[in-house]
């Protein structure tokens, strides 16, 4: 699941793209962008086309939310998830992530473990300097714990609230259902910077999930 691994197979993919693909074989490289791009990786963005509803957990928790922005991620031509950002009436300030609510929700176009997005969730948080050792280990722990198996059609949703009862939380959903939370400034700066940092691996989608991002 790690970086060198994607490379490891880009030039003999990129230098065989002009050959006849069978079934089999595009079963086969769906599998290895499966596999390859857990939670987030280098690939392809394309605004995410059709109407698109407020889950119903974020209406609850940020009234007049709306849409900042969408995008579909693709791999070697798969698609992997459709992101969404949401945000209220005062809209979001990456360079001030944590002041404002806000809902980042995945929607997934085809299976990868929990434990998977996960470990790469913490291999990016890592990349960006974000939290401690320390900090890292115990949300890496929290995550394995929330995060579940996904397949084509699945809704993941991490909805961040920093006036929440008992201080700032993240709260994951499955589906329009709660799946566990996580508490803290810390730790929803640098989940969502995997998205959002300026320095994020997917710029592309950054701007894309930014693009309405002021009131």
């Amino acid at each position: 699941m790690r970086e060198p691994v994607i490379f490891t197979h880009r030039r003999r993919l990129h230098s065989q793209a002009a050959m006849p693909v069978s079934p089999a074989r595009r079963a086969a490289l769906a599998g290895l962008a499966a596999s390859a791009t857990t939670l987030l990786a280098p690939g392809m963005v394309h605004a995410a086309t059709g109407a698109m509803s407020v889950p119903q957990a974020v209406a609850d928790a940020i009234p007049g939310a709306h849409l900042s922005g969408s995008g579909l991620f693709r791999w070697w031509g798969f698609a992997v998830y459709t992101a969404a950002l949401w945000v209220g009436p005062g809209g979001i300030d990456p360079a001030r992530l944590t002041a404002t609510p806000f809902a980042l929700e995945l929607r997934y176009a085809r299976k990868l473990k929990g434990r998977e997005i996960a470990d790469q969730s913490e291999v990016e948080m890592r990349k960006l300097d974000q939290g401690d050792p320390a900090e890292r280990a115990q949300w890496l722990a929290q995550m394995r714990a929330i995060f579940p198996d996904v397949g084509d059609g699945d809704r993941l949703c991490g909805l961040f609230e920093p006036k929440a009862p008992g201080g700032p939380r993240t709260t994951f959903w499955l589906n329009g259902k709660p799946i566990g939370m996580v508490g803290g400034e810390a730790f929803a700066q640098a989940f969502f910077s995997i998205w959002l940092s300026p320095k994020t691996t997917a710029p592309d989608l950054r701007r894309a999930l930014l693009a309405q991002a002021s009131p």
